[in-house]
C-alpha cells in the first residue's frame, strides 16, 4: 500500500511539474492510472485532495487557478519548486535548529523537523547549539491555541482566499469576512492575520482569537497584490498598537496592570488606591485597555475614553 501511494504521489507531482497550463481534476484523473481505478467520483476526489495535501506537506508549491469557464486547474511551476544552493555556516545552521524547537503546535513541529532534514540533505552542515550549557533550562516556545491558526497558515502558504466569521470588539454578533490572507504575525502574545478584505476593498488585520467557527477556503486567484513581509509586519504592529503618535492619561488600580506600567512614560502614585499613568497612544490601545477591565479608567483623550466605553458595553451585551 505504501509503495502504491508513493507511486501515485510521484505520478501526480510529475504531471503538475510537467504541464505548461493548469490541469483540471478531470484531466489528472485521465492521466494517472491509480485515479482511473477509483471506484467513483467521490472516491477519486477524496484521494486527490489527500494526495495534493501530502505533496504540499512535502514542500511542493501547487497553484490553484480558475479559468474563464470557472473550472479549477492545478500546476506546479518549476521555478517555484527549485531550491537554490544551500550555503549556511555552522552558526546559521545552529540558529535554524534553535528556531525549529520554538513551535509547540504538533503540525508545525513536524514541519520544522522536516524542513531541517531537507536542508541538511541539500548541504546544510550538521551543527549543535553553540549556546548549549548557557541556557539549557530555558527554551523558546510559541504557543498556538486558536483553532483558526492552522487553516490560515495553510491558506497564506498556498495563496488561497478564505471566508470566516469575525467578532469585532465593539460588535455584539460576528460578521462574515472574505479575506485574501497574506501572513500571520504574533504580537504581544496574540496572533494576528494581515490580509486584503474583499468586502471593504482594503487591507485589514484580524485577531485570531476573535474568529468564530471554521475558516472556509475559496477557489480563485488573489485580486490584490501581496506586500513584502516587512510591510506586513509593520501593518500588524500598527493595527495592534505598536505605533504611537500621542499620549494617553489613565488611572490604574494600585498593584494591577504591570504590562501597562512597563509601557508607561510617567507614573504618579495616588493615595486613593489608584495611580496615574501616561502611556503611548496608538491604534489598538482601546482594545488592550479593555482587557484590564475595572482596573483601568481612561482620563484622556476623550476619543480613547469613548472607544473603551463602547467596547465595554459591547462585552456587557454579550
Amino acid at each position: 500500500m505504501a509503495i502504491a501511494k508513493a507511486e501515485r504521489l510521484m505520478n501526480l507531482a510529475l504531471c503538475l511539474l510537467g504541464t505548461r497550463r493548469p490541469l483540471s481534476k478531470r484531466e489528472l484523473r485521465g492521466s494517472i492510472e491509480a485515479y482511473l481505478e477509483a471506484g467513483n467520483d467521490e472516491s477519486f476526489n477524496r484521494m486527490f485532495e489527500r494526495d495534493k495535501d501530502d505533496l504540499r506537506e512535502l514542500g511542493l508549491v501547487i497553484e490553484t487557478v480558475e479559468n474563464l469557464e470557472g473550472e479549477i486547474g492545478y500546476l506546479a511551476r518549476r521555478d517555484s519548486n527549485r531550491l537554490p544552493p544551500v550555503s549556511l555556516d555552522a552558526e546559521e545552521a545552529a540558529a535554524l535548529g534553535l528556531a525549529a524547537k520554538v513551535w509547540q503546535q504538533a503540525r508545525l513541529a513536524g514541519a520544522a523537523s522536516g524542513a531541517l532534514q531537507k536542508l541538511r540533505a541539500g548541504g546544510m552542515p550538521e551543527a549543535g547549539d553553540p549556546y548549549e550549557g548557557q541556557h539549557s533550562a530555558i527554551e523558546p516556545r510559541i504557543p498556538v491555541h486558536e483553532a483558526a491558526f492552522e487553516p490560515l497558515m495553510l491558506a497564506c502558504r498556498d495563496r488561497r482566499p478564505v471566508v470566516f466569521d469575525y467578532r469585532k470588539s465593539t460588535a455584539a454578533a460576528p460578521g462574515t469576512r472574505q479575506v485574501e490572507p497574506w501572513a500571520l504575525e504574533c504580537w504581544r502574545g496574540h496572533w494576528y492575520l494581515a490580509g486584503f478584505d474583499r468586502d471593504r476593498g482594503a487591507e485589514r488585520v484580524f485577531r485570531l482569537s476573535r474568529i468564530t467557527g471554521k475558516v472556509r477556503s475559496r477557489a480563485g486567484r488573489y485580486t490584490a497584490e501581496v506586500p513584502d513581509v516587512v510591510t506586513v509586519r509593520e501593518t500588524v504592529a500598527s493595527w495592534a498598537g505598536e505605533s504611537a503618535e500621542r499620549s494617553a492619561l489613565i488611572r490604574l488600580r494600585a498593584g494591577a496592570g504591570y504590562p501597562l506600567r512597563a509601557k508607561a512614560t510617567a507614573v504618579r502614585e495616588g493615595g486613593d488606591g489608584w495611580d496615574e499613568l501616561e502611556i503611548p497612544y496608538g491604534h489598538g490601545l482601546d482594545a488592550w485597555l479593555v482587557e484590564f477591565g475595572p482596573d483601568v479608567v481612561v482620563v484622556e483623550p476623550a476619543d480613547l475614553r469613548a472607544d473603551v466605553v463602547d467596547r465595554l458595553r459591547a462585552v456587557a451585551q454579550g
